[in-house]
């Protein structure tokens, strides 16, 4: 039998070309996911950065200043600190779930950065299910800081995270009907349809005016599910030492800060999605309407003004947040559980049974 060597160097070329796309189709999926992981990541740095300069502003002092230009750095070299410092594990503790626990605080959170529309066309997964996506990975993470607390074989580590999870789970229904209420009005649970029912009348046509009660419930169980003050209540310094963080040192503390600030970035961004437009132009689409168009049209250009809108209403409602840490006091844990529980619950459903009446009727 003779082979024609033409036919053999065909086919050779063909499976490099074969396996060729295969290699770029990796690529072009890890792409998208890698520069989503490095614009969160130097979100991140502006965040400690942000809260650090504000912090030192209320309180009438100087903030860091030496590492880098006004002190940018300052985070990188805490971060770089952290890496090489040595790993401390408790000798009769759980070491699997001592381990495992921070690395499912940090993950839970980063999945949900998937769903986030940061401009038009401009998300990394456009699901029908993007809100509630959100919210049940969101509730994994105090699962991690649960197996932290228990895995430390620490009293006041176990307590920090029985704390999350109780304050978790008293948070996380509000927000939830808060959540329903938008997607009732909006008619999907995706995030970009969400973004394109606020679209319509510039800044009238926000959720904000249609919810302003869910928008509370929403802000102020987003900065529970944050545990941020006034309600950081799973690692109080003065009753519980540091809480399910105790027994850390070096990368795995770390994480931890990672994953609070991680999740109050993304708390943020669903705050500007839900209720505030989105990438959409705060100008009423009567008077400009050629600007609705750019986000649209201009490829580019459209999309980085889409990017630019979108993260300074974010970096607006991160200032809110910083501040009221550095104003407001901590709650008891029993005032923390009486307010989402006696209050937030039975309000958060009447809004939603308000908005589900409006839309029966509407119809």
């Amino acid at each position: 039998m003779i082979i024609d060597t033409t036919e053999v160097q065909d086919i050779n070329s063909f499976s490099r070309l074969e396996s060729l796309k295969g290699v770029y189709g990796i690529i072009w999926i890890l792409v998208p996911i890698l520069t989503l992981v490095l614009g969160i990541t130097i979100g991140v740095l502006v965040i400690v950065w942000l809260e650090r300069e504000i912090s030192a502003g209320i309180q009438q002092r100087i903030g860091p200043e030496y590492a880098g230009p006004l002190g940018v750095l300052q985070a990188l070299a805490d971060g770089t600190k952290l890496l090489f410092k040595e790993n401390l594990i408790p000798s009769r503790g759980d070491i699997r779930l001592f381990s495992i626990g921070p690395s499912i605080s940090v993950i839970s959170i980063l999945v949900s950065y998937s769903v986030i529309p940061f401009g038009y066309n401009f998300v990394l997964a456009d699901l029908n299910i993007g809100v509630f996506l959100w919210i049940a990975i969101s509730s994994i993470a105090p699962i991690g800081l649960l197996m932290s607390g228990y895995g430390s074989n620490n009293k006041y580590s176990f307590l920090g995270g029985l704390r999350a999870a109780a304050q978790s789970i008293s948070y996380e229904i509000p927000l939830t009907l808060c959540v329903l209420s938008i997607s009732l009005l909006s008619n999907s649970l995706s995030t970009v349809d969400i973004v394109d029912a606020q679209s319509k009348y510039g800044f009238w046509g926000w959720n904000l005016w249609r919810q302003p009660i869910g928008f509370l419930i929403f802000l102020i169980s987003s900065l529970a599910e944050c545990e941020r003050l006034p309600f950081d209540l799973p690692e109080a310094e003065e009753e519980l030492v540091a809480g399910y963080q105790t027994e850390y040192s070096g990368i795995k503390f770390g994480l931890f800060y990672v994953a609070s600030y991680l999740n109050l970035l993304v708390s943020s961004l669903f705050v500007t999605v839900l209720y505030l437009g989105g990438w959409n132009i705060p100008i009423p689409y009567i008077f400009v309407s050629e600007l609705f168009e750019i986000n649209k049209t201009c490829g580019v250009f459209g999309t980085t003004i889409g990017i630019f809108i979108t993260l300074a209403k974010t970096y607006f409602f991160l200032f809110l947040s910083i501040t009221t840490r550095w104003t407001l006091p901590r709650l008891r844990m029993d005032q923390l559980l009486n307010l989402g529980w006696k209050f937030l619950l039975p309000i958060s459903l009447g809004n939603l049974l308000l908005t589900t009446s409006f839309r029966l009727f509407s119809l």
